[in-house]
């Protein structure tokens, strides 16, 4: 007999994560933490386990997100799944996978109009299942770097083009560090916000950095750095930490200054090779889409890898109203690009 519950043992769900091949920063607890602080963030935390032994079968952490509280918020409201549910293998396992879906799609009642699900692995095993469950898969590209191993070696991979960026940001004095206090997120938020304003992508509020930062920074599972070119912050970038995974979390810098982002990857690459093990990207978007981000993260001579996405639509007539309302989110400073 298999058992949904919401009430998780905190100790049994680190453990089940931290053990599981694909386990991630995203489906762990103390993640859910982060997002329940989160001006318009809703954790959704499910386990499906043995109700006889406690044993967990399956966890599922997946965050409501609005861009805007009230009904404005509920238009655009949708659920992300990042690196989960995660699974045991076999037969129990799927079982337990479908039960977990079943359970939460009836949890949500409404609250999102779509679920994404973002893969960090490849999931041709549980493909089957949740395509019966109605998730319908999408191409998605990423880029792994292997941290584990000299600097040096990573260097060899980068692409030209990027080489000489990098060259070219230590010529004209541009300096990446890691901020030092609280403080500082402001700073890294700054930056970050205005680029996502100029390609006007739906930015969380403040606050997830800044509990993130309270949750995870003792435990050394994030990192912030700044760009500064003249004692001005030009490039900010966020990532998190996990099991030797980094994850490229977010990311910005100022329009007018070249080689910022180059300058921090770098950094970044350097400092973690040989103490990690993988620099994931962050995404690439879908392969047959124009995305001039991913010709930057593939030049860094990463491996390409397509692991994909699946929606499922919850609301079909909520949908294309949040699709016809792009016009009044602009009006209250809110980009909406559902789908990111």
């Amino acid at each position: 007999m298999i058992e949904i519950t919401e009430s998780i043992d905190r100790e049994k769900w680190e453990d089940f994560v931290s053990n599981h091949p694909e386990g991630n920063i995203f489906q762990t607890c103390e993640m859910a933490d982060v997002y329940r602080s989160t001006r318009n963030y809703e954790p959704v935390s499910l386990a499906a386990v043995v109700p006889e032994s406690g044993e967990i079968l399956a966890v599922l952490q997946a965050v409501i997100i609005r861009d805007a509280p009230g009904l404005a918020g509920s238009i655009s409201s949708r659920s992300i799944i990042n690196g989960g549910p995660l699974f045991i293998e076999g037969k129990k396992g799927l079982e337990a996978l479908e039960k977990l879906l079943n359970y939460y799609e009836k949890f949500l009642h409404n609250r999102a109009i779509y679920t994404q699900i973002r893969n960090y692995f490849d999931t041709e095993n549980s493909k089957e299942a949740l395509d019966s469950l109605g998730y319908q898969y999408e191409p998605h590209l990423n880029y792994l770097i292997n941290l584990n191993r000299p600097a040096k070696e990573i260097w060899g991979d980068i692409h030209k083009p990027r080489k000489k960026g990098i060259n070219r940001a230590e010529k004209v004095g541009i300096e990446v560090k890691k901020i030092e206090t609280r403080d500082e997120i402001k700073d890294c938020y700054k930056v970050i916000e205005e680029t996502y304003k100029n390609v006007r992508l739906p930015l969380a509020d403040i606050s997830l950095l800044e509990n993130a930062y309270d949750r995870f920074s003792s435990q050394g599972l994030i990192d912030f750095y700044l760009a500064t070119l003249e004692g001005e912050v030009v490039g900010s970038r966020v990532v998190l930490k996990y099991n030797g995974m980094v994850h490229d979390w977010y990311a910005g810098s100022k329009q007018e200054i070249n080689y910022v982002n180059e300058a921090v990857v770098w950094h970044m690459l350097s400092e973690y090779a040989g103490k990690e093990k993988v620099f994931d990207f962050g995404g690439a978007g879908h392969p047959d889409k124009p995305y001039g981000v991913r010709e930057f993260k593939k030049r860094f001579g990463g491996e390409e890898v397509n692991y994909g996405r699946y929606k499922k639509i919850h609301s079909k007539a909520r949908e294309e109203i949040m699709k016809s309302g792009l016009k009044i989110y602009k009006t209250v400073g809110k980009y909406v690009n559902i789908g990111i």
